[in-house]
């Protein structure tokens, strides 16, 4: 599988390019790579369809945030349906009178593209975007989960098949905008004649009118109920990551492209273990003799036990570190590691017979306490761990 390239370079712009700048740059962009300016030139497409994708993403904020923090995975990493790589030319060419105005898209290339001639819009309005929220384990975030949910949200009517009309003959042409889709206006000034182009009120663009109703939904072209997602979730995400799904939020209304479906993450606690950015922590608790003599534990980690050996003197504080046991990132090859926090339990209440036992070796030299120089403090070693 091939590597998707960064945004930025695609448009040729900065990290720090305004709105105004990446809209420049993928004017540009689409322009020198148009299919209409390059006739069966299969890697122009491809470079035009990399733009608009590139152009999604950077200019929806919360998109561009995402990918700025996490890069393509972000985005879902193009599995399962998410943003990046989905995009086929209708959505390109729908979106193209905002970004290019129909005049200026309708001089370059006649008109013929982006959903009709004439530079009309396309069919119906865009569907609303769904946000929803997923609670993973730590063992789904490690791995990777694929989640099944029923989403409850509008879905194309299927008795008119999302237009809204009765059946496919109870259309006719607007006339307002005699099926153009916008309206024109010639004012008068003192600098002489100005145009103005607008959305035609009457048919919001879509340059013909219902003569007749679907009786489901009437006229809508959509309806409420419900449709079971299939959601990829890469490994690696984090509590507060927002993934997107393209084109699986509300159904646009007559036959409107439909919104997208942004999928928040959640983690559930784990009982043992504590997360700190790919590292796994734990508190080990063990006795003073076995602190003495040492020992073989089991502690949880992720994907199950682990066995560690605790040699004979550790002292409480005293951190280890299981390799490559933590979490991987959702942007490289990195895996952080599970680090395990000694703890020396002291007893809160002892018998007689231990207090005299206890109170017999508390004069004792060898149990005063007298750190090395070479014994690192609490600060040190933690700096250690995360230098």
């Amino acid at each position: 599988m091939s590597t998707k390239r960064d945004y930025y370079e695609i448009l040729g712009i900065a990290k720090s390019a305004s709105q105004d700048e990446i809209k420049k740059a993928y004017r540009k962009v689409a322009m020198q790579y148009h299919p209409d300016r390059n006739p069966d030139n299969k890697e122009a497409e491809e470079k035009f369809k990399e733009a608009a994708e590139a152009y999604e993403v950077l200019s929806d904020t919360d998109k561009r945030a995402q990918y700025d923090r996490f890069g393509h995975a972000g985005l879902g990493g193009g599995r399962g349906g998410f943003n990046g790589g989905g995009m086929n030319m209708d959505d390109i060419f729908s979106n193209f009178g905002d970004i290019f105005g129909d005049d200026i898209f309708g001089s370059f290339f006649g008109g013929n593209r982006g959903g009709g001639g004439g530079g009309r819009r396309g069919r119906g309005t865009r569907g609303s975007n769904l946000r929803i929220k997923i609670r993973l384990t730590y063992e789904e975030i490690a791995k990777g989960a694929n989640k099944k949910i029923k989403v409850k949200k509008y879905v194309p009517c299927h008795h008119c098949s999302g237009l809204g009309a009765k059946d496919k003959n109870a259309f006719q042409t607007c006339g307002t905008c005699g099926g153009s889709g916008q309206v024109r206006k010639v004012t008068q000034t003192f600098l002489g004649q100005m145009q103005t182009v607008t959305t035609c009120p009457t048919c919001h663009g879509e340059g013909q009118t219902i003569t007749s109703k679907c009786g489901h939904c009437k006229g809508e072209g959509r309806v409420y109920g419900e449709e079971m997602v299939s959601i990829d979730i890469p490994a690696g995400v984090q509590e507060g990551m927002q993934l997107s799904m393209s084109g699986k939020g509300n159904a646009g209304e007559r036959g409107g492209a439909p919104g997208d479906l942004l999928i928040l993450i959640e983690e559930e606690p784990h009982p043992e273990l504590q997360r700190d950015g790919l590292n796994v922590a734990y508190d080990l608790y063990i006795s003073f003799p076995d602190a003495v003599f040492g020992t073989s534990v089991e502690v949880p980690t992720i994907d199950g036990k682990a066995k560690i050996k605790i040699p004979a003197g550790t002292q409480s504080g005293k951190i280890f570190r299981l390799k490559g046991k933590g979490f991987p990132s959702v942007n490289s090859y990195e895996k952080g590691d599970q680090l395990i926090h000694v703890n020396v339990w002291t007893p809160q209440q002892v018998s007689s017979e231990e207090k005299a036992f206890l109170e017999k070796i508390q004069s004792s030299e060898n149990f005063k306490p007298n750190p090395e120089k070479s014994e690192k403090g609490f600060f040190e070693k933690v700096r250690d761990i995360f230098s």
